[in-house]
């Protein structure tokens, strides 16, 4: 099987790698596609994202770190892909969630969405989350990979918040 965990990863966490480390269980391929969306106000760049991603999966040999920008589906099914991984934190997440996996069903109906439960240590986490704790100098330990933490608390330091 070869899926795909898209994301804005902005920056990741540990529910993301978390989801990451899951999937790529199941999966022979799993892409870690950074979403490029210029509508959306990211502290990261799509390049300093995917770079994070590299860092930290960087043992798992199936992963591959990459970026997409227009319909999912489309990426999906130009990377030879047939799954998409998506994490799923409380019952909020599920209805949006299946409202996009019909849609995207409804686009290719050969293109699967496989839900992963979030860890119930990282039911609360989310990258606005962690955004939101560190700016205001709380500890986000449990929260971000180690490697995630220094960067995120450099660009905070440089950013007009």
């Amino acid at each position: 099987m070869v899926a795909v965990y898209p994301g804005s990863f902005d920056p990741a966490t540990n529910g993301h790698l978390d989801i990451i480390k899951r999937a790529s269980k199941l999966a022979d391929k799993l892409y870690v596609a950074v979403l490029r969306n210029s509508s959306k106000n990211c502290l990261f760049s799509v390049e300093e994202r995917m770079s994070q991603l590299q860092l930290i999966t960087k043992g798992f040999p199936n992963v591959i770190v990459t970026s997409f920008s227009g319909l999912l589906v489309e990426f999906v099914k130009g990377s030879g892909a047939d799954v998409i991984i998506r994490g799923l934190r409380a019952v909020t997440d599920f209805e949006y969630e299946f409202q996009l996996a019909l849609t995207n069903r409804s686009i290719n109906p050969d293109i699967e969405t496989l839900f992963i439960s979030a860890s119930t240590k990282y039911l609360f986490l989310s990258s606005s989350v962690v955004k939101e704790i560190a700016n205001y100098g709380g500890c986000i330990d449990d929260m971000v990979p180690q490697e995630i933490k220094g960067v995120l608390m450099d660009k905070l330091r440089g950013s007009p918040c």
